[in-house]
């Protein structure tokens, strides 16, 4: 197993998520882009999952979960953030939350949210060195 090959591609793609989500939000597409950053931070954790515990990621979507299981210490101001990140993911994907999810995700809400995926992204990026 290429630890370093592994991390590389999970952070290339923990990235470009995040570049995805910031263009979503330029178009309005509010639901999706939180999606798409859910999707940057998750790719970013696998990554440090890797470079900690020396062995492929679990196919899991529970970032506060996957914090724990990476051995990555969560700050108390974090943990709701991840919670709520988390809930990103089921609700912009299945139909029934999908239509409730989009009435909530105005530019306000979207644009707080983004804000707060972001700081997390920074955290996990110092978590690395």
């Amino acid at each position: 197993m290429d630890i370093k090959a592994i991390e590389s591609f999970r952070i290339t793609e923990a990235k470009e998520a995040l570049q995805v989500a910031e263009h979503l939000m330029e178009k309005g597409d509010y639901s999706y882009a939180l999606f798409f950053g859910h999707l940057a931070i998750e790719k970013l954790m696998k990554a440090l999952y890797v470079v900690k515990q020396k062995d492929h990621a679990p196919p899991i979507h529970n970032l506060l979960r996957l914090a724990k299981l990476a051995g990555i210490e969560v700050p108390e101001d974090k943990i709701e953030a991840l919670i709520e990140i988390s809930a990103f993911n089921i609700e912009a994907r299945y139909p029934d939350f999908k239509r409730a999810f989009r009435k909530k995700c105005n530019a306000e809400y979207a644009g707080k949210q983004i804000t707060v995926i972001k700081e997390i992204f920074q955290w996990l990026q110092q978590e690395k060195t």
